[in-house]
C-alpha cells in the first residue's frame, strides 16, 4: 500500500469573486519530489498556503502525514517545513544563529538546537559561511539558509513555493543541488515553480494545475509523451540545401522546412533512434552536409502550453497572512510553520 504524505480532496478556496481552487483533488506519495506547475493564478500558492495552515479551505479536506489541516493544525505544522519566494532570514545574525533560533522555536533544548543547526549546515554545504552575518550572504546562500531553517524540525513534507525566483543561474543550480540532496536523504518535497526546466530537473512527478483544478499528472516523460511525437531535426551546413534535404527525409514523414535558417525536421514515432539513423543515411546519400543532426523530444514547455492554452490564468490575489485574518483559525506560531 502506497503511503501518502499529502492528500487533498475536493478542496475549494475563494478570494472575493475569484475562485482560486475549485474542488481540487491531489495525492502526493511519500518518497519523491512532486512539482506543481500552472499559469499565474492557477492556484499553486493558494494550495501551499492551505497545506501550511496559513489559510483555511472553504470546503474539502487536506491531510498532511495523516493529520487534517483544519482539525489538527498544530500537528500539521510539526510535520512540515515551508520556504517561500523570498528568504526569511535575519541578516543581523549569523547563519548558525539563525538556525539555532528556529530550532529553539521548535522546542529543542540549547544543546539539541546547536547540534541540529550544525547538522543542517553540513547538509546544505554552508560550513564556510555559517559564522558570518546572513546579510553578507549571496542570494543563493540566503536561500539555502532559509531552506535550512525549514529543515531543523525534520519535516515529513517540505513545501517550496517558487524557491529559485530571482536567483542567478549559479545560485539556482546550488539550490537545485541542495534539493536533490534532501530528496536522496528521504525528505518529501512539494515544489511550485514557473520554471519548467526546474520541474524537469528535480521532480519525479509533475502535476499541472489550471483554474484551480488538476489537469495533468504524471512523470515528466509521461507528460512529454502527451505533447506529441519527437522530431528528427537537421541543421544544414548550406541553407540552400533545404529542399534537397527535405526530399531526402520525406520517406520518414512530411518534413518541415526553414530555408532561411537551414533547418529541416520531421516528426517520428516510437523512441526515434531508428529514424535518426535512417535520416543520417538518407542525408548522406543525398550529399547533404549537416552541422548538427539530432532527436528532439517534446519539452515540458510544450506540454504546459498544449494543456493550458496561452498560459494566462485569471489573477488570484494572495493576501499576506495575518493572525486573525480568518476567524476561528489559529495563528501559525506553534510548531513554527515556515
Amino acid at each position: 500500500m502506497t503511503t501518502m504524505t499529502m492528500e487533498a480532496s475536493g478542496v475549494s478556496k475563494r478570494y472575493g469573486s475569484v475562485l482560486a481552487l475549485d474542488r481540487l483533488d491531489l495525492a502526493i506519495p511519500a518518497g519523491q519530489v512532486t512539482a506543481l506547475l500552472g499559469p499565474n493564478g492557477a492556484g499553486k500558492t493558494t494550495l501551499v498556503r492551505l497545506a501550511a495552515t496559513l489559510a483555511r479551505p472553504d470546503s474539502g479536506t487536506i491531510r498532511i502525514a495523516g493529520h487534517d489541516v483544519g482539525r489538527s493544525p498544530r500537528r500539521v505544522r510539526a510535520s512540515i517545513g515551508l520556504a517561500g519566494q523570498t528568504a526569511a532570514v535575519e541578516g543581523a545574525m549569523s547563519g548558525r544563529s539563525n538556525l539555532r533560533l528556529v530550532a529553539r522555536l521548535y522546542g529543542l533544548s540549547r544543546a539539541e538546537a546547536a547540534a541540529r543547526a550544525d547538522e543542517v549546515i553540513a547538509q546544505l554545504g554552508l560550513e564556510e559561511v555559517a559564522g558570518r552575518l546572513a546579510r553578507t550572504y549571496s542570494g543563493g546562500q540566503r536561500r539555502r539558509l532559509d531552506l535550512g531553517a525549514s529543515l531543523v524540525g525534520r519535516p515529513r513534507l517540505l513545501l517550496l513555493d517558487e524557491p529559485t525566483t530571482g536567483l542567478d543561474p549559479r545560485s539556482r543550480q546550488e539550490l537545485w543541488d541542495a534539493i536533490r540532496t534532501l530528496a536522496r536523504a528521504g525528505t518529501d518535497v512539494l515544489l511550485t515553480t514557473q520554471y519548467l526546466d526546474e520541474a524537469d530537473q528535480l521532480a519525479s512527478r509533475v502535476v499541472i494545475v489550471d483554474h484551480g483544478r488538476v489537469i495533468a499528472d504524471g512523470s515528466p516523460a509521461e507528460l512529454k509523451a502527451r505533447a506529441g511525437q519527437g522530431r528528427v531535426e537537421a541543421r544544414l551546413h548550406r541553407p540552400g540545401d533545404a529542399q534537397q534535404a527535405a526530399a531526402a527525409l520525406h520517406p520518414l514523414g512530411p518534413p518541415s522546412v526553414d530555408p532561411v535558417l537551414g533547418r529541416v525536421s520531421v516528426a517520428v514515432a516510437g523512441d526515434g533512434l531508428d529514424a535518426l539513423q535512417r535520416a543520417a543515411d538518407a542525408l548522406r546519400r543525398a550529399d547533404v552536409t549537416v552541422d548538427d543532426l539530432g532527436l528532439r523530444r517534446p519539452t515540458l514547455d510544450e506540454v504546459f502550453l498544449a494543456l493550458t492554452g496561452d498560459g494566462v490564468g485569471a489573477p488570484v490575489p494572495e493576501p499576506g497572512w495575518e493572525p486573525g485574518r480568518e476567524p476561528g483559525w489559529e495563528p501559525a506560531h506553534e510548531g513554527v510553520a515556515r
